[in-house]
């Protein structure tokens, strides 16, 4: 028997429930995992609110990150074993696997021995926020040494590991935030530069920092009307990368703009990374590098129990969170 979390129905914070159910033993391909910290993600509160691109079957599970220590493993699986310390990485739909549990299993392509050097609250926090922003920023945009990026809605978890990212390859990670609130932090955390939209001209403040060129890239989870305002700010050639709604109104793109620099909108969600064997691969492999060099580095806001996980919830709905909220099992 273990300890999963489940909801039964659409809901607030509270439809999550701790149940105690029988985990079969692992199938062929799959890996047996006793979780020792969880990541909480923001695709996890669309899911049990009932705005997520699928929905729930209940009872329904959910949880795209963990870390842990492998328990057992399925037949036909290698590059694991009993004992390991491993990470999963959001490789899967909630219809198959959840990883809210002190036991569970997971796909064996999904699950990674991650560096030595990374504790299990860090471990479960990487892989959905670094895989992320690399799939767009490098996998897909091929950002280079000395471009300019935006990130928006720099202070959540993707964002931060954006800007590392961005500074790894040489670029300039300009954070888009509100109001001057979380400005400090940003910078402390890598940011170059840092612009609070309610408060600042988006474009002429990025006009000044990449002396009248425009950025190369922008990395947006929020869209709505204010994208308006980011495709004014980008160069020539450049590309808007959306992979969010938190904004579900129309984002208002300027024709003229998009003509005449000829700029590219583009919808990216990580399963395009994590969905493609190859391309999950050199994620894996990017991703890696940068943990074990400690070029990348998940920053953790806030720790919670496993019976807190209401709570953990609640505090990510407040938008206040500056990094990863991780639950301890």
């Amino acid at each position: 028997m273990s300890r999963i979390i489940r909801f039964n129905r659409i809901g607030g914070p509270d439809v999550l429930e701790i149940a105690d159910v029988t985990v079969a033993a692992p199938k062929a391909g799959e890996v047996q995992i006793r979780v020792k910290a969880i990541g909480i993600n923001r695709a996890e509160i669309m899911y049990r609110t009932g705005q997520y691109v699928m929905q729930p079957s209940f009872p329904a599970q959910l949880g795209y990150e963990a870390a842990g220590i492998v328990e057992a493993v399925g037949p036909g699986v290698s590059d694991v074993t009993i004992g390991d310390a491993v990470s999963v990485v959001p490789a899967f739909s909630f219809a198959d696997y959840g990883l809210y549990g002190e036991l569970v299993n997971a796909p064996a392509a999904a699950v990674v021995r991650h560096p030595e050097n990374l504790s299990f609250v860090e471990a479960a926090a990487s892989w959905m926020m670094f895989v992320t922003a690399y799939g767009a920023l490098i996998e897909l945009g091929n950002l280079q040494a000395g471009e300019t990026v935006l990130i928006r809605a720099a202070s959540s978890s993707v964002g931060m590991a954006a800007i590392q990212i961005a500074n790894l390859v040489g670029a300039v990670p300009v954070a888009l935030t509100r109001t001057s609130q979380k400005r400090q932090a940003l910078l402390d955390a890598g940011a170059a530069q840092v612009i609070a939209t309610e408060e600042q001209d988006l474009v002429s403040e990025v006009m000044t920092i990449t002396a009248s060129k425009g950025a190369r890239m922008a990395f947006d989870p929020v869209g709505g009307p204010d994208a308006g305002k980011i495709f004014r700010a980008l160069g020539m050639q450049g590309i808007f990368f959306q992979y969010g709604a938190l904004d579900e109104r129309d984002i208002p793109v300027p024709v003229m703009d998009v003509l005449g620099r000829h700029l590219t909108l583009r919808g990216y969600e990580l399963f395009e990374i994590t969905g493609d064997t190859v391309k999950l691969e050199q994620a894996k492999r990017f991703v890696n590098e940068g943990l074990a060099s400690g070029k990348l580095r998940p920053l953790i806001d806030r720790t919670f129990g496993f019976e807190d996980i209401a709570e953990a919830h609640r505090h990510m709905e407040s938008n206040a969170q500056i990094g990863k909220i991780v639950v301890t099992v």
